[in-house]
C-alpha cells in the first residue's frame, strides 16, 4: 500500500513539474513570488511545484475585431466605425508583469484611440484617406502598448456606418456630380463639332463645287434609307444670279 501511494505522488509529482511548451509559446516563471531573469521554452521546462507559478504567453499573431464605437466627425457628422487590430507579444515578461489582461487592456485603448483619431478628421477624409487614419491608429497603439511588450503591426478600419440621411444627401451629390460632368462633356463636344464646321465652311468658301459635291452626297445617304420622302436636287448654281444681283 505504501508503495503504491509513493507511486502515486511521484506521478502527481512528475505531472506539477514537467511542462511542454509548444513552439509558439513562452513560460513566464515566478519562484516565491519573484520573476525569473529569462522566459522559458519551448519544449519540456521544469519547475518547482508550490514554489514556482508559471504563466504560459503565446507568441502568435492576433487579430482582435474591434466593436463598432459611436464617433462625431469635426464637421459634426455621427457614424459608427469598427476596426480590426493586428498584435503580437514581443516580451512576455512585460505582457505580465506591466499590465493586468493584455488582450483587454490593448481592445479598450483600440477602441478609445479610434473614436480620438475618427473624431479629428471630416467625413470626407474618413472616407476617402483610410489608409492614412489607419497608419495613424497604428503608430499610436504601437506607441502606448510598447511597454507592454507588444508590437502593433496593422490596423484597418473595416466599415463606416453613416445615417440614412447622410447617405441619402452623398447619393444626391453623386448624382449631381455625374450631370455636371455629361453636361460638361456634352457641351465641350458641342464645341468641338462647331470648331470643325466653322473650319470646314471656310475650306468650302474658296471652292463652291465642293458644296454642291457635299449636297449630293448627303442625298445619296438621305435615298439610301427607307423612308417614302422623295427629295429632288436643284443645282446651287441657278440661284447664283439672284445672289450677284442682290
Amino acid at each position: 500500500m505504501f508503495y503504491i501511494l509513493a507511486i502515486v505522488l511521484l506521478i502527481l509529482f512528475l505531472s506539477a513539474a514537467i511542462k511542454i511548451l509548444r513552439e509558439y509559446e513562452r513560460g513566464v516563471v515566478f519562484r516565491l513570488g519573484r520573476l525569473l531573469e529569462r522566459p522559458k521554452g519551448p519544449g519540456i521546462v521544469i519547475i518547482i511545484p508550490i514554489i514556482d507559478k508559471l504563466v504560459r504567453i503565446s507568441l502568435r499573431l492576433v487579430a482582435m475585431d474591434v466593436p463598432p464605437q459611436d464617433v462625431i466627425t469635426r464637421d459634426n457628422v455621427s457614424v459608427k466605425v469598427n476596426a480590426v487590430i493586428y498584435f503580437r507579444v514581443m516580451d512576455p515578461n512585460n505582457a505580465v508583469i506591466e499590465v493586468e489582461n493584455y488582450l483587454f487592456a490593448t481592445s479598450q485603448m483600440a477602441q478609445t484611440t479610434l473614436r480620438s483619431v475618427c473624431g479629428q478628421v471630416e467625413l470626407d477624409e474618413l472616407l476617402s484617406e483610410r489608409d492614412k487614419i489607419n497608419a495613424r491608429l497604428q503608430a499610436i497603439l504601437d506607441k502606448h502598448t510598447d511597454p507592454w511588450g507588444i508590437k502593433v503591426s496593422n490596423v484597418e478600419v473595416k466599415h463606416i456606418d453613416l445615417p440614412q440621411e447622410m447617405q441619402r444627401a452623398m447619393a444626391k451629390q453623386a448624382e449631381a456630380e455625374r450631370e455636371r460632368r455629361a453636361k460638361v462633356i456634352n457641351a465641350e463636344g458641342e464645341f468641338q463639332a462647331a470648331t470643325r464646321l466653322a473650319e470646314a465652311a471656310q475650306k468650302m468658301q474658296g471652292f463652291p463645287y465642293a458644296l454642291q459635291l457635299r449636297y449630293l452626297q448627303t442625298l445619296r445617304e438621305v435615298s439610301a434609307e427607307n423612308n417614302s420622302t422623295t427629295l429632288f436636287p436643284i443645282p446651287i448654281d441657278l440661284f447664283e444670279p439672284f445672289f450677284k444681283k442682290k
